[in-house]
């Protein structure tokens, strides 16, 4: 029977140990991220299927470590201690390669690659190959590796571009760096790399050349240019941000979602949004959001960390924080910022309003300007606001405290204390009223003005 990636054992080695110089950052470069994740993590999960994980770091580099193990607990890390070379790098993770079918060699600034590459990288290994390579072909080739192949079309050397003759540095098909290597023999090809080149340095891609010398297999997939898009500063940064959102974007609308205008909104990669959503221009959508079907999200908000309940409204310029949950059909209108509460199914929050660390229930309806007062410097605490409850313009509510289903809160007023069920609370300076006040102020007034 002919074996099948899902029949091997494999083990996935992420090169993440590179200085990153260019992003001129004191934060590694791998931990930079692209729609909300670090392209470490979005290489993570392109390797999720794969068996066993493991990362090479620089050294010192605790940091990455710490967010390999926070995407994949069960990862493993290796330090690169010396920067030699990429097959210097794949060898620092030696240990792992024991009882690996295939090999697949990642790196962890190629944050476009999907899964489904690695996939078909594991398929040629499966069918034969000893060495399958990643290649794409170039719009412009200048400073990549190229790929030479034989006369039936295999991978027989990778040539660097500053080892390349003339006629080598014309060939457009390049190499993305990503292969995957058969367990049996990656020892023994990796081994025997030497540091022979312009670099000094002990390069991966001379294990094509050795593959194709001893009479093995070597097997070419290719990808498209974006999706093997290495990050080497910011420009590359913004450009792998632009690619994933392209492919959010329409995923999304492919999914039933209507974007308005959807180059100016900006997703996660952990969106996840339902039918018939309309989302205006200039959202942001950071990490953590669900948005239920038949939700409109209007202009110019920005959601994070928030659940949003089945045709539910937003904005325009609402902002949903970290703990943000809407129930169906509530609403939240243009300026109202919305932290870690629950705003209950029909709920109104329509307008210039603050609500954190509170609940709001079923039907009831918040004013203009209210805040939710739940933080004394030291401690945060909650305001339990009930169904059917009116909460009048320009009031404070000062937690802890509750209102009761279908009390009313007059304008203005700053609440300490709990209002009980169907109760008004007025907290509040009382009016009062002077005749003809205004009238003998301004005459006061003009004269001390005129010197009189």
């Amino acid at each position: 029977m002919e074996a099948r990636p899902t029949d091997r054992r494999s083990l996935a080695v992420i090169l993440a140990a590179g200085e990153g110089t260019r992003m001129k950052s004191r934060r590694p470069k791998v931990l930079h991220e692209v729609a909300g994740r670090s392209m470490l993590g979005h290489v993570l999960a392109a390797a999720a299927a794969l068996d066993e994980i493991a990362v090479v770091i620089g050294a010192g580099k605790e940091d990455v470590a710490a967010e390999a193990r926070r995407q994949r607990p069960d990862a493993k890390i290796f330090v690169q201690e010396k920067q030699l070379g990429t097959a210097h790098a794949v060898l620092a993770a030696r240990e792992a390669f024991a009882g690996a079918d295939d090999i697949v060699v990642l790196f962890a600034d190629t944050p476009l690659v999907r899964a489904e590459t690695i996939a078909a990288l594991r398929a040629a290994l499966a069918e034969g190959a000893a060495v399958a390579v990643l290649a794409f072909e170039a719009a412009d080739p200048h400073g990549y590796g190229r790929i030479l192949c034989d006369s039936e079309g295999r991978p027989a050397a990778i040539r660097e571009e500053k080892d390349a003759s003339p006629a080598e540095r014309a060939c457009r098909l390049c190499n993305a760096g990503l292969m995957a290597v058969s367990g049996t023999k990656a020892l023994a090809l990796l081994d025997g790399i030497d540091a022979a080149n312009a670099q000094k340095e002990y390069y991966l891609t001379d294990i094509v050349a050795r593959a194709a010398a001893a009479g093995l297999g070597t097997r070419l997939v290719v990808a498209a240019e974006e999706e093997v898009l290495g990050v080497n500063d910011r420009v590359q940064l913004a450009r792998a941000e632009s690619v994933a959102q392209e492919r959010l974007r329409r995923a999304a609308m492919l999914g039933g979602a209507t974007l308005i205008a959807p180059q100016t909104v900006f997703l996660s990669h952990d969106t996840k949004i339902g039918r018939d959503v309309t989302i205006e221009p200039g959202v942001v959508i950071g990490p953590g959001v669900e948005i239920a079907d038949g939700a409109v999200i209007h202009a110019y908000s920005h959601l994070e960390g928030a659940l949003v309940g089945e045709r539910a409204t937003v904005g325009p310029y609402g902002r949903l924080r970290p703990g943000a949950k809407l129930a169906a059909q509530a609403k939240v209108g243009n300026f109202v910022e919305i932290k870690g509460a629950e705003i209950g199914e029909g709920a109104k929050v329509n307008h210039l309003t603050y609500i954190g660390d509170a609940s709001v229930g079923a039907h009831s309806n918040i004013g203009a300007g209210v805040i939710t007062c739940n933080y004394d410097g030291f401690f945060k605490y909650r305001t339990i606001i009930g169904e059917n409850a009116f909460i009048g313009s320009n009031s404070a509510l000062v937690a802890p405290v509750t209102i009761g289903d279908g009390a009313y809160v007059g304008s203005g007023s700053v609440v300490t204390k709990d209002v009980s069920a169907d109760a008004l609370a007025v907290a509040r300076g009382r009016q009062m009223e002077k005749e003809g006040w205004a009238e003998s102020f301004r005459r006061v007034q003009k004269a001390k003005k005129s010197g009189a």
